[in-house]
């Protein structure tokens, strides 16, 4: 269909257009400006971290044995961005089997010292070497005969020369267009740092399980360390009936617990069957007459069973592999101990 306009509005029309359009060109221009800035960033960064990994020497084996061997805790310090570089390290090495903690230098100087105690290992960390916070401590820490790891762009630098062992963290240029705020440098040092807590991770053999000891909250350590006894149910709780239980009554058991299946248990609590809500709509469609029926009649006698003590993964993947929404728990004797299924899972996020 046709659009008229008249010509007394044609005119402004198109000038919206065309500064519209106008807009848009300069607006691309400007993200394609962007663009090509941050990726100038990030390969002058990339840069940096090639550099590094290509003067790595015998002072980084040092140091990561020093660590490895440390009796004592590993303590981070640094002052500045170095210190928020310091903090992320000392927590990527205590998640991964080194014990390591952050202590501000200045901090350190007055009163924090006491932290550090025989045995520990301190790694400093500064750019130029001259940090006047650390190298007020430094004394300190050698009257304590405290092993000193120095992290600095300068080898001839005064942290340098008072470490025990000295890391060189040198690129040849800042991803600031500037030269002035520390970016490649700092990306170096941070990579250094997690390169120093993956040797050692990889050094003390670490494993996952290891890894959710130190992280209980996260969704990898409920699933390495959550079990099966942790979430099922148990007591009143659990959906039970005896051998010979009217099925009438069964069903009002298993409608009250709402676990979507029920037990059958002989006298002295042995698991014998299970009826679930999936058997219960098949005898609808195959059974008139219910009069009469008792729940061993009707239940399976091979029922799905798992270990309190196994994991609660492992209790999904026995769901999975026999296409059932749930589990009953047995002891070593075979006795009923507690039911679970897969909205127990869901809200345990194991799935």
């Amino acid at each position: 269909m046709d659009v008229y306009v008249s010509k007394a509005y044609a005119t402004p029309i198109r000038k919206f257009w065309v500064v519209l359009l106008q807009q848009r060109r300069m607006a691309m221009a400007e993200n394609g400006k962007y663009l090509d800035w941050a990726r100038e960033v990030l390969h002058t960064e990339a840069e940096g971290l090639r550099e590094i990994a290509a003067d790595l020497d015998e002072n980084f084996a040092l140091a990561a044995d020093a660590l490895l061997h440390c009796k004592g805790r590993v303590v981070i310090t640094g002052m500045g961005k170095s210190g928020h570089i310091g903090r992320k390290m000392a927590a990527t090495m205590a998640s991964t089997g080194t014990p390591a903690f952050f202590v501000h230098p200045a901090e350190a100087a007055h009163g924090d010292l006491g932290m550090i105690v025989d045995n520990d290992v301190v790694v400093a960390i500064s750019n130029s070497g001259e940090s006047d916070e650390i190298a007020a401590i430094i004394p300190a820490l050698k009257r304590k005969d405290i092993t000193l790891v120095c992290i600095t762009a300068r080898p001839d630098s005064t942290m340098a020369r008072h470490a025990d062992i000295h890391i060189t963290a040198s690129v040849s240029k800042e991803a600031c267009p500037l030269g002035l705020a520390p970016t490649t440098s700092t990306t170096a040092v941070m990579a250094l740092g997690d390169a120093l807590a993956v040797v050692l991770l990889r050094a003390r053999a670490f494993t996952p399980d290891d890894f959710a000891l130190s992280h209980p909250a996260g969704s990898l350590g409920k699933r390495l360390l959550l079990r099966v006894a942790d979430i099922m149910h148990k007591g009143g709780g659990l959906p039970a009936v005896r051998l010979s239980t009217p099925l009438k009554e069964a069903i009002v058991s298993m409608s009250e617990k709402g676990l979507g299946m029920l037990a059958v248990t002989d006298g002295q609590g042995r698991l014998k069957g299970v009826f679930t809500d999936g058997d219960l709509r098949r005898l609808f469609q195959e059974c008139d007459n219910f009069t009469g029926l008792s729940i061993d009649e009707v239940m399976h006698t091979h029922p799905k069973t798992i270990s309190a003590e196994r994991l609660a993964t492992e209790a999904l993947k026995v769901m999975q592999a026999n296409h059932v929404n749930g589990l009953l728990v047995t002891d070593a004797d075979g006795v009923l101990i507690g039911a679970l299924n897969m909205h127990d899972l869901l809200a345990a996020r194991i799935v």
